[in-house]
C-alpha cells in the first residue's frame, strides 16, 4: 500500500456540514457547541466531530463535570487509505493537546443502522454495554426529534445548553429504537483504572451478516476547509 500524508487539524463548520451530509448516514449535525476536526489525505477527506453530548448526565456517572468530558458525535468520511480506527486515535490526541482538561471521551453505535462499534473495538475502547431502547418522532418534512425534543405542552426544553421550542408529537410519526452500544475512551491513567471495572465483552457480529462502521462515498471537495480558531469542547 503506498503511504498517504495523513493530516489532521481544525476545521471549518461549513466542511463538517459538507462531510456529514456527503458521508454520513445521519446527513445532519447536531446542535452546538461542536468542534470540528478535519482529516485530509492529500485533498479534504472528511471530518470528526465532537459535542458536549445531547445528555446532560452524560458524565455524571464517571464523577466527571460536564467540562472534563465530550462525546463524538460524527465520523463522516470519504473513501480514504489509513484506517478510521487511526484517524479517530489521531483526531483524540490532537483534540486533547489543544483541550488539557478532558479526561473522558464517550461514543455510542447504533444496531439499528447495523453498528457494533468496530471501529472502537479496533481502537480498545470501554465497552459498557447497551443504554435503553429509545424513541424518535419524524416530522411531516421528514425531520427526525428526538424523545427529549418533543413536548405535547411546546414548553422549551434546555439542549446543548440553550432552551429549544419543542413541538407537539400529534401530527408526527413514531419510531421505536434499539438500546445503543457505549463505548469509553480515558484520557488519563487515573481515568482509565477507574472505568475498567466497566469493561464488558465486545458484542459480536453474526458470522452471516455484513456491514461497515463507517458509510462512504465518493462526491466533491469543499474549497473552505480549515478554520482558524479551536473551540472547546
Amino acid at each position: 500500500m503506498d503511504k498517504v500524508d495523513l493530516k489532521i487539524d481544525w476545521a471549518t463548520h461549513e466542511a463538517a456540514k459538507y462531510a456529514v451530509e456527503h458521508w454520513h448516514y445521519s446527513k445532519t449535525l447536531p446542535p452546538p457547541p461542536l468542534v470540528y476536526i478535519g482529516v485530509w489525505e492529500g485533498k479534504f477527506i472528511g471530518c470528526i466531530v465532537f459535542s458536549r453530548g445531547a445528555c446532560l448526565n452524560l458524565l455524571k456517572p464517571y464523577g466527571l463535570k460536564q467540562t472534563e468530558g465530550c462525546e463524538l458525535v460524527r465520523v463522516a468520511l470519504t473513501v480514504h487509505v489509513s484506517s478510521v480506527t487511526k484517524i479517530i486515535k489521531i483526531a483524540i490526541l490532537f483534540l486533547k493537546k489543544t483541550n488539557p482538561g478532558l479526561r473522558l471521551i464517550v461514543s455510542f453505535a447504533d444496531p439499528m443502522h447495523g453498528h457494533l462499534g468496530g471501529i472502537y473495538q479496533g481502537g480498545n475502547w470501554i465497552y459498557t454495554g447497551e443504554t435503553s431502547p429509545d424513541y424518535f418522532h419524524i416530522d411531516k418534512k421528514g425531520k427526525r426529534w428526538h424523545s427529549r425534543q418533543v413536548r405535547k405542552t411546546g414548553v422549551p426544553v434546555k439542549q446543548y445548553g440553550a432552551y429549544r421550542k419543542t413541538p407537539d408529537p400529534k401530527n408526527m410519526t413514531l419510531v421505536n429504537t434499539l438500546g445503543k452500544h457505549r463505548y469509553l475512551m480515558p484520557l488519563d491513567k487515573e481515568m482509565a483504572k477507574q472505568i475498567e471495572s466497566l469493561r464488558k465483552p465486545y458484542p459480536k457480529r453474526p458470522t452471516k451478516a455484513i456491514s461497515s462502521d463507517q458509510e462512504e462515498s465518493g462526491g466533491a471537495v469543499p474549497t473552505r476547509t480549515l478554520q482558524s480558531n479551536s473551540g472547546d469542547v
